[in-house]
């Protein structure tokens, strides 16, 4: 079993996305669940925008919640997915230099853009990112 966290800055938009498409993706050796830095969005739904882009991608995003990062789930997790270069190094000052090792990029070595403030087609591409993303961390599986 593999324990995958994927997070964005407030768990409303990329990484709920993230974790219902790596989740489907990645078959039952793996356990995922995102988080953000902030708690701005604490215990709200997704983004309306993105649970409407997760739909025409064949995804229920209704029942999710958003939750604020914890050490206890940065413990639980065998490796860390941040969606951008900006989430990353505050994962990097949260989580200090022993768990350097799980903290790594959604795309490896480019941002997934934060669609918020922009239009439903913003969503829909970023979305579709997410979800051909989950190629590099379910070993290459697209079921």
């Amino acid at each position: 079993m593999s324990n995958l966290l994927a997070v964005c800055l407030g768990n409303y938009c990329r990484s709920p996305f993230a974790q219902l498409a790596l989740a489907r993706r990645g078959g039952p050796g793996l356990a995922v669940r995102s988080a953000g830095l902030i708690g701005k969005w604490q215990d709200r739904p997704a983004h309306s925008a993105m649970i409407n882009a997760a739909r025409r991608l064949g995804y229920d995003l209704t029942a999710h919640r958003a939750q604020q990062i914890s050490l206890d789930v940065l413990d639980w997790a065998d490796t860390v997915l941040a969606m951008d270069a900006s989430v990353l190094a505050t994962l990097r000052a949260v989580c200090g230099p022993e768990n350097e090792n799980k903290l790594r990029l959604y795309l490896g070595d480019r941002d997934v853009p934060d669609p918020m403030g922009q239009d439903d087609a913003a969503f829909h591409e970023c979305a579709v990112l997410i979800e051909v993303g989950t190629v590099l961390h379910t070993g290459g599986r697209i079921t």
